[in-house]
């Protein structure tokens, strides 16, 4: 017969994965303060039972809470480092922006600078056609006159 320090799995309503868990950390903690207990949690787990007993209630309790300040300690880390992660690329993406604005000023005033060579370009072109009408009227007087 059963101690009446354990009760079945079965009447605690719990998942199997649950009362896998619960197993687990009750020896996890009996083992850790070194109680004679862990072995009656080892036996009792055999047996399909969990030890209620309120030493080993008392000390699962303790395990708990520590098991859970670490949860939040990790995640209060992960939080942190999430923040710094996005932070980081925050800053980079401002950081690529700033340059990217650079370089479109950048290019804007070399496409203004090209408008500015074409326009020049045009009127030489202008001037130079109109130089050169010149100096076919100044060859044709100049062979008139020469004959």
């Amino acid at each position: 017969m059963a101690s009446p320090l354990s009760m079945s799995d079965i009447r605690l309503g719990l998942s199997r994965e649950d009362v896998q868990t619960l197993r687990q950390h009750q020896q996890i903690a009996l083992a850790q303060t070194g109680s004679a207990s862990s072995r009656a949690a080892s036996n009792a787990s055999s047996q399909g039972r969990l030890l209620l007993d309120p030493s080993s209630l008392q000390v699962l309790n303790l395990h708990f809470d520590r098991v859970m300040v670490a949860i939040q300690q990790r995640l209060q880390a992960l939080n942190y480092q999430t923040q710094l992660a996005t932070q980081v690329q925050y800053d980079r993406a401002a950081n690529a922006m700033q340059i990217a604005d650079t370089e479109i000023a950048r290019f804007r005033a070399i496409l203004r600078q090209i408008d500015e060579l074409e326009v020049e370009f045009d009127k030489i072109r202008r001037i130079r056609d109109i130089v050169r009408g010149f100096t076919a009227r100044v060859e044709t007087l100049e062979r008139r006159l020469g004959q």
